[in-house]
């Protein structure tokens, strides 16, 4: 059955409407760009894979993940857990891990701590102070960190003699270019569990003083929790009686050229610790600076009108409110410094990127030990954000 001309034209301006009319969706037009934009990279990164699979193959490396499983062949002059030559290459990228977690993790604390110091130092009434405090922001700010760590690194090396010469500090404590030698202690096999045990009564402790704050917001009185913060002290001790009071004592000694025997702090663990926690600081010092500078005088004078000194108006009314400023920059700060602890390869500290360049040499898996480098730091910084939103959001402000 045929149309007529007045029909026909009558369905050619429906559909002329209802074209116009999903294209003036702004739902629709979002959803189209997405899908453009997703199918042009997933276009571009199938190209890219397929030239490199190409040139691969002429070059006969092959591909894929199975040489994590072969023997490594090389010594790692730092690790957290056992390891020799003949364990596996996925083995050492683990102890790279490890140390790269060890010292984010230890600058973390140190620069926060520092910069938080030098943050109230600007704002100081103390004009030397405050000006001391910004030569130390403006001054290390604005060298590069990979100079900076070089230039800590040639000093640990440079200051301290050869180990046959090393100073004998006190108590076996020994200082040379090697590093700082000091006794260790060690509790055996059974040191996994005394460590457990501080991890649950710091948790414990934790609770029961979240408990006490709670209990005391609803009802004004806190419950006493000093017996519980003691639990820290007496429930590793009663581990460690428990499991027969396991105890090794050991005292570096000179064995060649080297200490063997105690706990080594080594001139490149050394070094990027130091850099990466002044160069950090630095900048949270500027949050802090910002933070504190962003809450109003008012509940300053408040503070002392009810005679409260500057250290307590400080901690107590202060510096709770511009937490809730300070977080969202102080992630950036967190997660900058993760990132820039891949710096440590420039002084030979044994981390992930340094034990994955030895590997890509060893194997030719560019790409596959690249990828590793990209989901390890991507995981741990996810991780890390996860962590700091989800304790803004505890800190955030809630609106009845």
């Amino acid at each position: 059955m045929s149309l007529s001309p007045t029909q026909t034209s009558a369905h050619s301006k429906i559909r002329v409407a209802l074209n116009r009319q999903i294209l003036n969706n702004s739902k629709f037009r979002a959803w189209l760009f997405q899908i453009a934009v997703v199918s042009v990279l997933a276009a571009v990164l199938g190209a890219l894979a397929s030239i490199a699979a190409g040139n691969l193959a002429r070059q006969g490396i092959a591909t894929g993940y199975d040489f994590l499983a072969r023997t490594a062949r090389f010594e790692i002059s730092e690790t957290l857990i056992p390891y020799s030559g003949a364990d596996s290459y996925a083995r050492a990228l683990a102890v790279g891990l490890l140390n790269t977690l060890k010292v984010a993790a230890l600058a973390i604390v140190f620069a926060t701590v520092l910069g938080t110091v030098v943050g109230i130092a600007r704002i100081s009434n103390n004009r030397l102070l405050a000006l001391v405090a910004g030569m130390y922001v403006e001054g290390l700010r604005n060298i590069p960190l990979l100079l900076q760590l070089s230039f800590w690194y040639s000093m640990l090396t440079i200051s301290f003699p050869p180990p046959r010469a090393a100073i004998d500090w006190v108590g076996g404590i020994f200082l040379s270019n090697r590093g700082i030698v000091v006794p260790s202690l060690s509790f055996g096999p059974y040191g996994y569990w005394i460590a457990v045990s501080i991890c649950l009564a710091f948790l414990v402790s934790v609770a029961t003083g979240r408990r006490a704050s709670t209990m005391q917001e609803r009802t004004g009185h806190r419950p006493i929790v000093w017996p519980y913060s003691l639990s820290i002290v007496v429930f590793p001790i009663i581990t460690w009686l428990a499991l027969g009071m396991p105890f090794e004592f050991e005292l570096p000694v000179l064995h060649g050229f080297n200490f063997a025997g105690g706990l080594r702090l080594t001139p490149e663990f050394g070094a990027l610790l130091f850099g990466l926690s002044a160069y950090s600081s630095a900048f949270i010092a500027e949050t802090i600076r910002g933070g504190i500078l962003a809450i109003t005088k008012g509940q300053v004078e408040a503070g002392r009108s009810l005679g409260l000194h500057n250290g307590r108006i400080m901690r107590l009314i202060v510096l709770p409110q511009a937490l809730r400023i300070i977080i969202p920059p102080l992630t950036s700060q967190y997660l900058n410094l993760i990132k820039n602890s891949s710096l440590g390869v420039a002084i030979a500290y044994p981390d992930i990127v340094a034990i994955g360049n030895i590997t890509i040499n060893q194997t030719g898996q560019a790409i596959e030990v690249v990828s590793i480098f990209m989901a390890v730091y991507l995981s741990i910084n996810l991780v890390t954000a996860g962590f700091m939103n989800w304790y803004n959001y505890k800190m955030a402000l809630v609106t009845r």
